[in-house]
């Protein structure tokens, strides 16, 4: 039984855009990288339904951090930058 591969995004997206692309067929893209034909389709799917997000407007919101967690956060970045000026 072969054991199960969890692909990272960017992988998915250059094979789907390659798909999309139509330069080489499904059956070749999945002996290339190695994937199920069914996974390249399911890619392409995925793809084409989720690009008219990407162009939505207001779609991005700005991330929202509570006051502790910022002041928490700036704590850290300025002991990692003391270390790294102690380190070089």
């Amino acid at each position: 039984m072969r054991k199960r591969r969890n692909h990272h995004a960017g992988f998915k997206a250059r094979v789907a855009l390659e798909a999309v692309e139509g330069a080489r067929t499904v059956s070749e893209l999945a002996a290339g990288y190695g994937v199920d034909p069914t996974m390249i389709h399911l890619w392409k799917k995925s793809l084409l339904d989720g690009a008219a997000d990407i162009f939505a407007r207001g779609s991005r919101k700005p991330a929202e951090v509570d006051e502790e967690t910022g002041r928490s956060l700036r704590a850290k970045i300025g002991e990692l930058v003391v270390a790294n000026d102690f380190c070089h």
